[in-house]
This record gives structure tokens, sequence and C-alpha cells, in this order.
């Protein structure tokens, strides 16, 4: 791992297991408001990281990827909503369709494709960027960027969680 102790940090995880189990630990940290906004070319893990999320919010049924349906709503220790902006252009858009309503405070929100909409969504939020390592088929490179209040407050929580896979 890598980074300040108030991020953003970097981690390599060598599998899809541990990139589950490094969301995991971050769900560990979620609270209701939050929204997690994750960023990364087409089969670089945003779903496996956001079916992770899924498993440490207690979410009983598959994660799967809203590329389709746009967004998919779970119950879990947090009601979770999980947003595919691909076919997005501007956070307008998101706005236009009433997702955001879906947001309300006892949820947390999981954006993938999230860079379409990271600087014009919530001033609160963690950016987590994927992307293939260098290494074997199945290394991720993975960036972790908290922004605002919310998050600076919950860093070391965050660097320690990174931590442990790293």
């Amino acid at each position: 791992m890598s980074g300040a102790a108030a991020g953003p940090w970097s981690v390599t995880t060598r599998s899809p297991e541990a990139t589950d189990a490094l969301a995991q630990r971050i769900a560990a940290l979620l609270e209701a408001g939050d929204v997690v906004l994750l960023a990364g070319d087409l089969g670089a893990g945003k779903t496996v990281f956001a079916r992770g999320l899924g498993r440490g919010l207690g979410v009983s049924e598959p994660v799967v990827s809203p590329t389709f349906t746009l967004a998919r709503v779970y119950a879990g220790r947090l009601r979770m909503v999980h947003v595919d902006v691909y076919r997005l252009d501007t956070v307008h858009e998101l706005l236009d369709l009433g997702l955001d309503d879906l947001a309300a405070d006892d949820a947390v929100m999981v954006v993938e494709w999230g860079d379409v909409v990271s600087g014009e969504f919530v001033p609160d939020r963690l950016e987590v960027s994927l992307a293939h390592g260098a290494g074997a088929p199945d290394d991720r490179d993975i960036a972790v960027i908290p922004r605002g209040t919310a998050w600076a407050r919950r860093a070391d929580a965050v660097a320690a969680a990174l931590a442990e896979v790293a």
C-alpha cells in the first residue's frame, strides 16, 4: 500500500477474491448517505468491488451489474443503491432519472463508471479506481481517494482496511 495518512492510497490485489475482501473491509466503514464512485476500464473489477461492498453490507442476494437497468437496490445493514452510469454523459442525466431520490439518507450509493459524474455529484465521496495490474491476469491496481470531510474523519480506518490486504 502507498499514500499518505489522509490518502489517496493504492494497493494491488492478486485475485477477484482479494478485491472482494478489500471491498468488504471498506463496506464495514460505510455510513448512511455515503457515495462510493467506482472507475475503471471494462473488466477492471468494478462489479466485483461492488459485490464485495454488498457482502460487507450484509446483502444476501447476488449483486450484479445494473448496466441495462441503470440501478438496483439491495437490502442489507444499509440499503445499497447500485448504479451504472456507463450510458450517461453527465450528472444531470442521472438527476433527471430520479436516481438521486433512491440514495436517501438511509442508503449507500455505489456508482459504476463514477468518473463520469465524480466532480459534479457530491462533495463527500469515496473514489475507487480499478485497473488491470502489470503482473498476473487477476492482478488489480486499486486507488482509493477520499473526498470531503465525511471521509477525512475516516481516513485512518480506510488506510487500515487497505493495509490488511497490502
